[in-house]
């Protein structure tokens, strides 16, 4: 019993480190062959688990060998725009200039639910809303909208606007990430984050979360309301 516990978590841990390294996507956003890779490694690792007497190299070996491919498929779809094209196939525009393309529809094996739904996921509950959209090849669906139903933007009102800063994490759960600080744009140290906490009397564990954007904080404490504005406001 023992052994077989052992040899879970070595297949576990190896087969963790195998799918960390082949990326980063969500499961939706699997291209198909990478969807097909991360099913037969799923299987091949079970195998070694459920059955003591099969050697674990012979779990391993495997999965090695599909994170391998995995690696040079990735570097010739690089290389090769056709390749690329082969293995993953095209985007299909199923909305054009408000019309539903109702052969590529059937091309692709979806139904008016099937688009109607995919729709309502991206924000629009009518096709009249839409423009333009194409199923890609992850099988998501992007949409334009018309340009009555897009959001108002500020060049659409020709208001010069400051460009947004990337928000950092500071503090999670009482947890201060001094390191992150290196990346906001307004050079705010340690000790201007801890002022302003003790302004607003609190201390580094009683914050839950707090993020900076350029000049302006948002604090979440694990009591109270949330704080969202510049730090200056914030202090007042």
């Amino acid at each position: 019993m023992l052994n077989l516990f052992i040899r879970c978590i070595i297949i576990y841990f190896f087969l963790l480190i195998a799918m960390r390294l082949m990326g980063k996507r969500q499961l939706g956003e699997l291209q198909p062959f990478e969807f097909a890779i991360t099913i037969v490694a799923a299987e091949l690792a079970c195998i070694p688990m459920s059955d003591p007497t099969i050697p674990l190299i012979y779990g391993i070996i495997p999965i090695f060998t599909l994170f391998l491919m995995h690696i040079l498929i990735n570097k010739i779809a690089v290389k090769s725009v056709k390749f690329r094209r082969i293995l993953n196939g095209k985007p299909s525009v199923v909305i054009f200039q408000g019309n539903i393309l109702c052969d590529t529809l059937k091309d692709l094996d979806m139904t008016t639910n099937d688009l109607l739904e995919a729709l309502r996921c991206a924000g629009y509950f009518t096709p009249g809303e839409v423009g333009c959209a194409v199923v890609e090849t992850n099988g998501t669906l992007t949409v334009m909208p018309k340009a009555a139903n897009r959001p108002v933007t500020c060049s659409d009102l020709n208001i010069n606007c400051a460009d947004s800063c990337m928000p950092v994490t500071v503090i999670v759960e009482g947890r201060f990430l001094e390191d992150n600080l290196k990346h906001n744009d307004c050079k705010i140290e340690k000790q201007d984050i801890m002022q302003l906490l003790e302004n607003l009397g609190l201390s580094q564990k009683d914050v839950f979360l707090l993020l900076l954007s350029g000049e302006n904080v948002f604090l979440q404490p694990y009591q109270g309301s949330a704080i969202n504005r510049s730090i200056k406001e914030a202090e007042q």
